[in-house]
């Protein structure tokens, strides 16, 4: 029973109705402090509408969510007029609310499962608590799992299943193709249903298959023996060769309760065929089943291939209509002259993709030296409904000074992707060549799966033997911890391929059709976009402000501002001031502009937050950064330029996190120490100068700068920057630390726009750009100073900012919403008009 100091207890039981009343149809609210303990996502079916009778259901998704006030569980279903603060990261496992307003249950409508409330099933209204806010008030620091649920002393007994949909499993928060919960079995189901005839008939046969993949399609084409409308008895015995991620095909318009399929190129002696697993076979077998494993099955279907060469046929597994029988099969149980081949790869090196062409499939292996944060981008399928969760890689193998760029997106292997460190070995298989006018990179295929140290993936794997792989560990044995962490980056703004450097480029990538958008338009845009969703905008503007900032000291800047755009009443021609501090107008910036309690500034007639830019890419030429501001380092760190300083603690055994790493392939390891010093760059300290009255600007979003590699605390940095995770403020040392703010002003409504701009850091895209003479011109158009000279430090370029004035830009920003208020701009181009 509920404690006697329950909140949940105390408003939702004053509701219920005495004897012989009619139950209150009247919401219930709750004004105390609940804690969110769980938000589960699901996708509506025919039937969800039912539930919501006054709700405008726009969305295909509804969310339950698991409350508590640290005595008891409840769980509702949240209205879904709510799910836009789900969807934002506002609302999230974790927060605290208040003001809760819950509608009454209808309870014969509710699926017998824990947590299924028999008061109130319906989450109207809720205020979440900032941490502003909180004053003091945290969680009580509880298993949430040890709670009881509302209205009952008994334990939680059976699986839990969404509340408003005949669905049996949940959907991950961010994307569709990951799989949530644990009923998705990691080990093979236990085969009760075998009789002991059939499994001594079985270990009769030797494990020899009763039927081939070429019999079987033979029959098939020609339709002999009812292989196509029956269901086939005969044992196939077949390797897997490729297995795909899982495809989720659940529609409001359907009642499925468990839509998944997913896909499995499997052979044997005789040829390959696709084997595809039906809804709660992919619960059941997913996980348990992954590429060289040798598989037997039985009272399976053949179909004809829904994707594929036309004609050919499909192996249909289900759980029922038949019943299918999937076992995995010991190697050494299979005869050898039955056994399948093993899985062939197409290892290329870093040298070798260099003439890889566009859309070949290849295998790689490197090491990774960058594992950028987690973003989503709306899918091309012509709704654009799905956001797709993908990351950036960098890999390098030794084989060139060319790395390997990976865009990563899911591949229904979540333990694995939270393992994506620096400095792991990374195995990436069936990955397609993406190539763009200057350079490449890898991307997804349908079969692309992962592997990595740490979760003793590679020395179960055959490719551990190939010779490509042996030659990358014979160069990994040559490396030094320090030396690659020294250049090893987590998390972070990140942008690749580079936009193009020209107006006139961008024009026909665009096709003419630039898609320019007015300042409110731009308003909208970014108000549309939810948590970690990324997208490119193009606006024309000029700018009115540039500012030169260091992280932490953003009280200390340089700034230039265009006095005729900063004092609207004024009548005075424009005349830039050439002192960064503009010591003799400081006022003139206070009235436009404002302050938030957030990390997102606006401007007044602005409608975007503004945080700032980075990028991955470990440089050498870093501005106005001195060493004493790494106050994480030991004090023995070497000096070195600044992308070579190490998070790592001295160590006697200098290999000790590649050596683990290498282990995973059972390799020897020698260690051949051959550490790169750099001078340090010099530091122009002198350039800040404090004036009097400064803009008021937010400090960067902790999300928005790339982490050096703290190997001690991997997981923490990991965690950080997943989807939902957040850092600590300074609880890392970052790889960046000045940025320049612009602040633009759309030409058509004048709506203002802060836009981060970080051109020494761009500078070293894996991507080299042509040389330029860094005016701000050439600076903007290529979106970084000229590796070919010295860039100009802050203050030089700030000086040199009156060559902005009047001048008018096509502007690409590269905005992602980072969950709450906080909304990333960052300036990636800026194009003159003239120059169309």
């Amino acid at each position: 029973m509920a404690a006697p100091g329950c909140v949940l207890h105390r408003a939702l039981m004053r509701s219920r109705p005495g004897p012989n009343k009619v139950s209150s149809s009247s919401p219930v609210v709750c004004r105390e402090f609940l804690f969110v303990v769980d938000l589960q996502r699901y996708s509506r079916d025919q039937g969800s509408s039912v539930y919501f009778p006054q709700a405008v259901l726009s969305g295909e998704d509804l969310y339950d969510i698991t409350l508590t006030d640290g005595d008891c569980r409840l769980r509702v279903t949240l209205d879904p007029g709510l799910n836009r603060q789900v969807e934002r990261n506002v609302l999230q496992p974790g927060s605290m609310v208040r003001n809760t307003s819950f509608s009454p249950t209808m309870a014969a409508q509710l699926p017998e499962c824990p947590g299924a409330s028999t008061e109130r099933d319906r989450l109207l209204k809720l205020e979440v608590v900032t941490e502003a806010e909180e004053g003091g008030a945290r969680g009580p620091d509880l298993d949430w799992d040890s709670l009881p649920w509302f209205g009952s002393s008994e334990p939680a007994a059976g699986p839990v299943v969404p509340l408003r949909a005949s669905r049996s499993v949940f959907l991950p928060l961010w994307n569709n193709v990951d799989y949530s919960g644990d009923v998705w079995r990691e080990t093979p189901p236990p085969d009760g249903g075998v009789e002991d005839e059939e499994e001594e008939e079985e270990e009769e046969e030797g494990r020899r298959p009763a039927v081939s993949v070429s019999e079987l399609r033979d029959s098939f084409l020609s339709g002999r023996g009812g292989v196509a409308r029956g269901t086939i008895q005969h044992q196939l015995i077949v390797r897997i060769v490729n297995k795909s991620h899982l495809m989720y095909y659940g529609r409001t318009d359907r009642n499925c309760e468990c839509p998944y399929k997913a896909v499995l190129e499997v052979c044997d002696q005789t040829g390959s065929v696709c084997v595809v697993l039906w809804n709660s076979m992919c619960v059941s077998w997913y996980r348990c089943l992954r590429p060289g494993d040798i598989i037997s099955l039985r009272q399976y279907r053949v179909k004809p291939q829904y994707h594929g060469e036309r004609g050919d046929m499909e192996v249909s597994v289900n759980s029922r209509n038949p019943a299918a029988r999937v076992s995995v099969l010991p190697e050494s149980s299979v005869p050898p002259e039955r056994r399948p081949p093993a899985p062939a790869y197409s290892f290329y090196s870093s040298k070798e993709l260099l003439d890889c062409r566009h859309g070949a499939m290849c295998d790689v292996i490197g090491l990774l030296t960058f594992s950028g944060r987690p973003e989503r981008i709306r899918s091309k399928d012509g709704k654009g409904a799905e956001l797709l969760e993908y990351r950036w890689l960098r890999l390098e193998d030794g084989a060139s000074d060319q790395p390997i760029m990976v865009k990563l997106f899911s591949t229904s292997q979540p333990e694995v992707h939270e393992k994506l460190h620096p400095l792991a070995v990374v195995v990436c298989t069936r990955l397609r060549c993406v190539r763009a006018a200057s350079c490449f990179f890898l991307t997804n295929s349908v079969y692309t799966q992962v592997y990595c140290t740490g979760l003793s993936q590679h020395s179960e794997m055959s490719y551990r033997r190939l010779r490509p792989v042996r030659q990358f560990l014979q160069w990994l044995r040559r490396q030094d911890d320090e030396e690659v962490l020294s250049r090893a980056l987590i998390g972070g703004f990140f942008m690749y391929p580079p936009p193009p450097v020209s107006m006139e480029t961008y024009m026909k990538d665009r096709r003419g059709e630039p898609g320019f958008l007015r300042g409110a338009e731009l308003q909208r845009e970014v108000e549309r976009l939810c948590y970690r969703e990324r997208h490119t905008f193009c606006i024309q503007a000029t700018v009115t402000m540039v500012t030169y900032s260091r992280r932490g000291e953003e009280d200390r800047s340089l700034f230039w501002a265009d006095r005729a755009s900063s004092l609207s009443s004024s009548s005075r021609s424009p005349r830039p001031s050439p002192s960064p501090s503009l010591p003799s107008t400081p006022r003139s910036f206070r009235p436009a502009l404002s302050s938030s309690s957030s990390s997102s500034s606006v401007s007044p007639m602005s409608p975007s937050s503004s945080v700032s830019q980075s990028a991955p890419r470990p440089l050498d030429h870093r501005p106005g950064r001195r060493s004493s501001k790494r106050k994480l380092l030991p004090p023995e760190t070497p000096k070195k330029r600044h992308p070579s300083v190490t998070m790592q603690q001295e160590q006697s055994n200098k290999t000790v996190i590649l050596f683990e790493a290498s282990m995973e392939f059972l390799e020897n390891t020698n260690v051949d120490v051959d550490a790169d010093d750099d001078d340090d760059d010099d530091e122009d300290v002198s350039s800040f100068v404090t004036a009097p009255l400064l803009p008021i600007l937010p400090p960067v979003a902790e999300e928005t700068l790339p982490m050096l590699y703290d190997h001690g605390h991997k997981e923490e940095q990991a965690a950080a920057i997943a989807m939902g995770g957040t850092a600590p403020p300074g609880r890392f040392e970052s790889a960046v630390q000045g940025y320049y703010t612009l602040r633009l002003r759309a030409l058509s409504d004048g709506v203002a726009v802060d836009a981060i701009f970080l051109p020494h850091y761009l500078s070293s895209s894996p991507s080299p750009l042509p040389p330029h003479s860094n005016t701000w011109a050439s600076i903007l158009s290529h979106g970084a100073f000229s590796s070919h000279t010295p860039p100009p430090s802050p203050a030089d370029l700030i000086a040199m900012a009156a060559q902005l004035t009047n001048q008018r830009l096509v502007c690409l920003l590269e905005v992602c919403h980072l969950g709450g208020a906080t909304t990333e701009v960052v300036l990636s181009r800026a194009f003159h008009l003239t120059d169309l």
